[in-house]
């Protein structure tokens, strides 16, 4: 079985002319990037479209892509395929999911594809923001406080950007579902494959000691320890790898 940090993701962002899409607003703007093994692999997807139609005054505040900028971009329709074929089959990891994908949908839709009008049918989808809500409930879970809270450096966002939002995002994710990836025991501040480590010739055993006591844990230690491997599974998102041992 593929094992989860291997699965291929693609990180999402849309930016379109206003909303809701159910008053005819259109993406105006699709960034992705991908992420295999918990790394940016500097693939990515990256477009500007023209949507025949014109954006809100608030919608350009916010991304500040204006209508005469969109003039002569391609339509969803010469760019559909490219698009479908970058995301088929990854999972998409979105902050707001609902919301861009209504907009997906509705383009391929429009565009009579409607085999690709759903497009979790071909592609897990991964909201990052219900996930920030059940880490941080009762907190600002936008993006830029989520960059704030795990020191991710979104100091040239004065505005939003497809590419740009999924590049901020693809780290926020990172370091929401991030833990102990690797175990070294080298020591000694050793760097793993560094070559610091002792070789097994090297080590020098100690003989003639005498085998110390076998303490057994008490009743509310192993409570304790038991709530700690809780708090780090939520934390990372997954069982703390030592709970497969044994």
């Amino acid at each position: 079985m593929e094992q989860q940090q291997d699965k291929r993701l693609i990180i999402l962002d849309t930016e379109t002319t206003g909303m809701p899409v159910t008053e005819g607003h259109r993406v105006i703007e699709i960034g992705c990037v991908e992420v295999i093994g918990r790394r940016l692999t500097g693939r990515h997807f990256h477009v500007y479209l023209q949507p025949d139609r014109e954006s809100d005054e608030g919608a350009i505040g916010v991304h500040g892509i204006t209508d005469a900028f969109l003039i002569g971009k391609p339509r969803f329709a010469e760019v559909a395929d490219e698009f479908f074929d970058f995301i088929q089959g990854a999972t998409l990891v979105i902050h707001n999911a609902a919301f861009d994908v209504g907009f997906i949908n509705n383009e391929f839709a429009l565009v009579g594809q409607q085999d690709r009008a759903d497009i979790s049918v071909h592609c897990p989808i991964l909201d990052t923001l219900m996930m920030a809500r059940s880490r941080h409930p009762g907190q600002r879970n936008s993006l830029d406080a989520l960059c704030k809270r795990y020191g991710i450096d979104n100091s040239g966002r004065d505005l939003h950007g497809a590419l740009l939002d999924a590049e901020l995002l693809a780290d926020v994710y990172l370091a929401m579902t991030g833990g102990q990836t690797s175990l070294s025991l080298a020591g000694n501040g050793a760097e793993e494959g560094d070559g610091s480590a002792a070789r097994p010739s090297e080590i020098r055993r100690i003989s003639g000691r005498q085998p110390g006591p076998v303490l057994l844990a008490s009743a509310a230690e192993l409570e304790a320890h038991a709530e700690r491997l809780a708090a780090i599974a939520k934390a990372a998102g997954a069982p703390a790898l030592w709970e497969n041992l044994g």
